[in-house]
């Protein structure tokens, strides 16, 4: 967290003076702090009445502020990174809400990211996606929260591009997450082609493969 360090001895100089635990980031020197998870949203009842008053509320940004509740109940700042894909979950679960969506760069959850097979995951089942392995520090914590709200409320949930939200919600592009859903994968062309389009139906094959879970390819 915060600047990296270009001067190893600055670096060691203001951790030794100041506690912290540092570690590389490619060249340079960073602090690293705990990652926690999220065990409750603090001012969840303040977030509930702005929304139930047709409020748009921005909270639990980049995790949220950290706090740990003292044994007399009052509250202390922690030195952490709560994750903030966890957090988002958490917050929809204790909301009600009845969709989680979580918007990044790529267009949809992938198997064998980065190399020539990769495919999209167009949807899936949360128990599926928790048999097949995805990158701790870029999607695995997005697949992580996705499955946890899916599985707790019952509802759906998207991973997908920032710019494509409104097809995402539509179930025209990305990756859907509900219970029971059927694993339908589909090549990055293809999904670049229905960005934005109507979903077609996918039963008939038209533009995704459908697998069983006995027949998942290899990472």
């Amino acid at each position: 967290m915060g600047r990296a360090f270009d001067d190893a001895t600055e670096a060691r100089s203001l951790a030794e003076r100041l506690g912290w635990t540092l570690a590389r980031d490619g060249e340079r020197l960073r602090r690293v702090v705990a990652s926690p998870e999220p065990l409750e949203i603090v001012e969840l009842a303040t977030i509930v009445r702005l929304v139930e008053a047709g409020v748009v509320v921005v909270c639990a940004g980049g995790g949220g502020v950290p706090v740990l509740r003292r044994a007399d109940g009052s509250l202390t700042g922690a030195q952490a990174v709560v994750d903030k894909d966890l957090a988002a979950a958490l917050l929809a679960e204790r909301v009600g809400a009845d969709v989680l969506m979580l918007l990044t760069d790529v267009p949809a959850v992938q198997l064998d990211f980065g190399s020539p097979t990769a495919r999209a995951i167009r949807q899936a089942s949360p128990e599926w996606l928790r048999t097949e392995r995805f990158p701790a520090g870029s999607m695995g914590p997005k697949v992580e929260a996705v499955t946890r709200f899916v599985t707790a409320t019952g509802g759906r949930a998207m991973i997908g591009r920032l710019e494509d939200a409104a097809a995402l919600l539509a179930g025209s592009t990305g990756t859907v997450v509900g219970p029971g859903l059927p694993t339908a994968l589909e090549t990055l062309g293809r999904l670049a082609r229905r960005r934005g389009q109507p979903r077609r139906d996918e039963a008939a094959g038209r533009d995704s493969v459908r697998r069983p879970d006995a027949q998942r390819s290899g990472r």
